[in-house]
This record gives C-alpha cells, sequence and structure tokens, in this order.
C-alpha cells in the first residue's frame, strides 16, 4: 500500500503536459476507427463518413468549447461537480458528482471486455465462455474475464496510482499503437482507391434501408463518437497551465480524432463487402490490403485501443469519488493521495474493483443508461456556463467562447437539438425502457443525497476551494453555494 495523505486543500499536483493531454483527450473520446465497421453496413459509406465530418460541428465542438471556457475559467478537478457546485449549489453537485461515477461503473465494464476479445481472436482457446470458473445470477466469471482483470484492471490501477503523468505519458505510447495499424489501412486503401478510380463513398446509403433510418441509426453512432470531450475538465486541477494547454489540446484532439475516424474508413472501403461489417472487420480489411500480419498488427492495434480508452477513463472517472469524498459527502478515505504522486489511490482502487464486477456481468441492457448520463451531464455543463455568465460576467475567461450571448446561442441551439433528437433516437431504440431505467437510477441518486447530506453536516461540510488561488480569481468571487 502507498504511503499515504490527505490534502487539506483538497487539490491534485499539475503534471500533465499538453502532449499527454492530448492522447488522454484522444482515449477519453475516441481511441480511433475500432468498432465502427458496423456504423457503416448500417448507414451506408456515404452517409457514414459525411456523418463523421459533420457531427463534430453541431455536438463534438460544442462540447470541447463548453468544457474549455469552463475548465480554463475553473481549472479545478471535478468538471460537471465543480461547475455545478458553483452555480446550482449542494443538491445538483452531489447529482452530477454520483451520476457520473455510476456512470462510469457501466461504461468502464467495457474495455476489460473488449481486450480480453480481441486477445480471443489471437488465441480461440480463451474465447468467452469457453472455461468458465463460476456463475452467480448475472455474473459469469470465465478465463475471459480473468484475463481482462490481470491484463487490464489490474496494471492499469497500478498505472494510475502512479500518477497523472504516468498516465498520460503511457497515452501517447498507446496511441501510437492503435492508431498506427488504422493509419496502415488508410494509406494502402486510399492508394487503392485512387489508383484503381473506386469511388468509396458510394453507395449513399444502403440499398433497402430508407434515408432517414439510415440517418437515425448514423447519428446515433457518430453522437456517440463525439461525446467524450467533457472528461478532460475531471482532471483540470492536474493540467500544467491549463488555460494555455486545454485549448490547444482540445484543437489537435479534434483534428486527430476525426481523421483516425474518416481516414482509415475510407482506405477500408477500397476492400468490397461494406455491406456485411461488423466490429472486428477491420482485421479481414487488413487481410485483404496487408497480409496475415497487418490483421494481427490491427488485432493488436485493437488492444492498445482498449487499454488506452481504460487507462484514460479509469483517471478521469475516480476524481468523481475523490471529489464527493473532498467534500466530505462520502467516507474521506476516497481523498486519501499517495504522498509521492498526489494520486488518488482509494478512490482508483475501489473503482477498479467495481469495474471488474460489472464486466463480469450481463449488463447490456443498461449500456441505454450510459448515453442518457452523459448527455444529462452535457446539459449541465452548458447550464452552468450560461449561469456563470449572467452571475459573474467579469470572471476571467482565458478560453471565452466568442461572440457573447449570440455566439453561445448559435453554438449552444444545434447542440441541445442534438441531445433531445439522440434521447429521441433511444427511444426508438429502446422503447420505455431506457427512460424507466433512467428514472429509477435518478431517483435513487435524489435518495443517495439525503443521507450524504446528513453525513456532510457531521464532518464538517465543504472544503473551501479546491481551485489554487493564484490560478483562478473567480474561487474568491464565487464561492461555494450550499444548500
Amino acid at each position: 500500500m502507498p504511503e499515504s495523505q490527505i490534502h487539506p486543500s483538497g487539490s491534485l499536483t499539475r503534471q500533465i503536459a499538453f502532449l499527454p493531454l492530448v492522447g488522454v483527450i484522444f482515449f477519453s473520446v475516441s481511441g480511433g476507427a475500432y468498432s465502427l465497421e458496423e456504423m457503416i453496413s448500417s448507414t451506408g459509406p456515404g452517409l457514414g463518413i459525411l456523418l463523421l465530418l459533420l457531427v463534430p460541428l453541431v455536438y463534438g465542438i460544442p462540447i470541447a468549447a463548453i468544457t474549455t471556457e469552463l475548465a480554463t475559467a475553473i481549472p479545478a478537478d471535478g468538471g460537471t461537480y465543480e461547475w455545478t457546485k458553483r452555480t446550482m449549489g449542494g443538491f445538483m453537485a452531489f447529482q452530477a458528482g454520483l451520476v457520473r461515477w455510476v456512470n462510469s461503473w457501466i461504461d468502464m465494464a467495457i474495455y476489460p471486455v473488449l481486450f480480453a476479445g480481441y486477445l480471443a481472436t489471437l488465441f480461440p482457446s480463451i474465447a468467452e465462455g469457453k472455461y468458465v470458473l463460476f456463475e452467480a445470477g448475472p455474473f459469469t466469471l470465465d478465463a475471459n474475464w480473468a484475463l481482462g482483470v490481470l491484463l487490464v484492471v489490474l496494471p492499469l490501477a497500478v498505472l494510475n496510482i502512479r500518477g497523472a503523468k504516468s498516465v498520460g505519458d503511457s497515452a501517447l505510447l498507446f496511441s501510437v499503437f492503435a492508431i498506427a495499424p488504422l493509419a496502415i489501412i488508410a494509406v494502402l486503401g486510399i492508394w487503392e482507391v485512387v489508383t484503381n478510380g473506386v469511388n468509396p463513398l458510394t453507395p449513399f446509403t444502403p440499398a433497402g434501408t430508407s434515408g432517414p433510418d439510415a440517418l437515425a441509426v448514423g447519428l446515433s453512432f457518430t453522437m456517440w463518437c463525439y461525446c467524450g470531450f467533457d472528461q478532460v475538465a475531471q482532471i483540470a486541477g492536474e493540467i500544467e497551465q491549463p488555460a494555455r494547454v486545454i485549448p490547444k489540446a482540445m484543437f489537435v484532439s479534434m483534428i486527430v480524432i476525426v481523421a483516425s475516424y474518416t481516414l482509415p474508413l475510407l482506405g477500408a472501403l477500397a476492400v468490397p463487402g461494406w455491406e456485411t461489417w461488423i466490429p472486428g472487420s477491420f482485421g479481414d480489411v487488413a487481410l485483404v490490403l496487408g497480409g496475415k500480419w497487418l490483421q494481427i498488427f490491427v488485432t493488436v492495434g485493437g488492444m492498445f485501443c482498449a487499454i488506452g480508452l481504460y487507462s484514460s477513463l479509469l483517471m478521469t472517472s475516480s476524481r468523481s469519488p475523490f471529489v464527493l469524498s473532498r467534500d466530505r459527502w462520502i467516507s474521506p478515505a476516497f481523498a486519501r493521495q499517495t504522498k509521492r504522486t498526489g494520486s488518488p489511490f482509494v478512490a482508483i482502487i475501489v473503482s477498479s474493483v467495481i469495474y471488474s464486477l460489472f464486466s463480469a456481468g450481463a449488463f447490456t441492457t443498461l449500456v441505454a443508461l450510459d448515453v442518457f448520463f452523459i448527455n444529462l451531464l452535457l446539459l449541465l455543463n452548458l447550464a452552468a456556463l450560461v449561469i456563470l455568465r449572467r452571475r459573474n460576467p467579469e470572471m476571467p475567461r482565458p478560453a471565452k467562447i466568442p461572440g457573447g450571448t449570440v455566439g453561445l446561442a448559435v453554438l449552444a441551439a444545434p447542440f441541445t437539438a442534438s441531445v433531445v433528437y439522440l434521447m429521441y433516437l433511444q427511444y426508438l431504440d429502446y422503447g420505455t425502457a431506457g427512460y424507466v431505467y433512467l428514472g429509477a437510477a435518478l431517483a435513487l441518486c435524489v435518495l443517495a443525497y439525503f443521507p450524504a447530506r446528513a453525513y456532510q453536516r457531521r464532518h464538517g461540510g465543504p472544503v473551501a476551494d479546491a481551485t489554487p488561488k493564484h490560478e483562478a480569481s473567480s474561487a474568491q468571487e464565487n464561492p461555494i453555494v450550499d444548500v
């Protein structure tokens, strides 16, 4: 167990530089075009590529811009929790922090399974369900699950405990291995497209599929591909020179992410058969374009994609219980940090255990909650930005969205419409079940507030502020609002 302490300020060490932050954002949002093959087979080449290029304008860029303005104005860990605490009070802040952490239980469970699935393509004997170790209700512990825990959950928990710098530096390395095989597919495939005169964007939609149906499926895919930019705010207190680094990293990351989606897919479309693509079909394309070695390289790239996603998101997600503990909503144990790196190791360990358990469960029906929760949190971010602008117009904003109220409205209107439409698409996909799950989950979060508030009162209330005074004068202008 690492030496630990609870820092009185509740703040973490600034240790993430520009390039490592680009790597963290890349994996918080994307990881590359892995698993997007099904989008092309469902929406068609033309519409699929067009959506990947256009959706960022109305969804991804607004998320990045809102996050950048808030995270540079208030460069403290916690993201939505911190912004909501300053604008809407303790009740809404607690909901934001708890919802983000609970949502990660579902989201993070995917990546150990994804890694083990790629590994099983190289070693079929360890495929899911081959060797069952234990079964109880919705939980199935098999060899495939055990490998996910041993090769993903445990080592990446250790990496996160080593500190944010280690996670950021490793994210750069992981991104090289994740992107490299896709880049080779892009180069080889686009060369085939150019030399053979192939039009990779036809047909626009699949035969026998109506335009509105293809559009609905494509929007669900592409909005999911660009919804993670606000994760960087979870670690804003650990970024070096946030006012300068965050905007630059967001800009570069956006370009890298869009390119990592579109170029490999354009290259892959040089190979016939997109109509039958499913997640993992990049391996079949690689076999045609480059041979067995490239197919294996793509599989390894998919494994690094899963590792990078899990590592970066473990860092950002573990900050939710950390800030809840810092403000004494939950046990102070979650605020314990290592002396050497300041990493919140208890929050990391407990989160890792939860993710391991959820990765063993049959909780596919809960995936709908992921989309609902993420978009509710994104709307909270927008609301916090609007309230802060009205309440504190003189607050220093190093990366303010230009154009005043009109500029914000131009950005926010299509973004909000996109979120509402995505909620409607979720209704079409899951019926009322998704809303039932959402209502039940939110009701539990509301009920959890009352014992948490009682606990907070018994332990002296929230800390004054986690933002260093020399970095955010607005912390003094905007005292914590408690209810």
